[in-house]
């Protein structure tokens, strides 16, 4: 099926496009003497899906689409400073607000689109 071929095609070009080492590793960001360097865990999922037929009643028919999501999730940040270079793990409380901070982000953004 022609559009099945479109669907999945444009589907694994946009997973190519998410899949950099920016992805996982962020943009460095210089506070007081320091680098740091933020590291991400990502996770994603896509599915796509086609089908056709006919019906004696209806005639014939086809329809197709595609859907995803995914998560960016900060594990770590690697610190560069005057006494060298260490990797900080993210977890507890830190962890919790950056979670509660991109949920708040997501709700922000999913309102503003809908009164679009």
């Amino acid at each position: 099926m022609k559009d099945m071929d479109g669907l999945f095609e444009k589907a694994i070009g946009e997973i190519a496009r998410m899949l950099s080492t920016k992805t996982v590793v962020g943009e460095p960001i210089k506070v007081e003497g320091a680098t740091l360097i933020p590291l991400l865990a990502v996770g994603f999922g896509f599915a796509v899906g086609a089908a056709e037929g006919s019906d004696p009643k209806k005639g014939a028919g086809s329809g197709g689409g595609t859907g995803g999501g995914g998560g960016v999730k900060p594990v770590a940040l690697v610190v560069v400073d005057k006494d060298g270079v260490r990797v900080e793990p993210i977890k507890g409380a830190a962890a919790s607000l950056i979670d509660k901070f991109a949920d708040v982000a997501g709700r922000f953004a999913s309102k503003k689109s809908d009164a679009s």
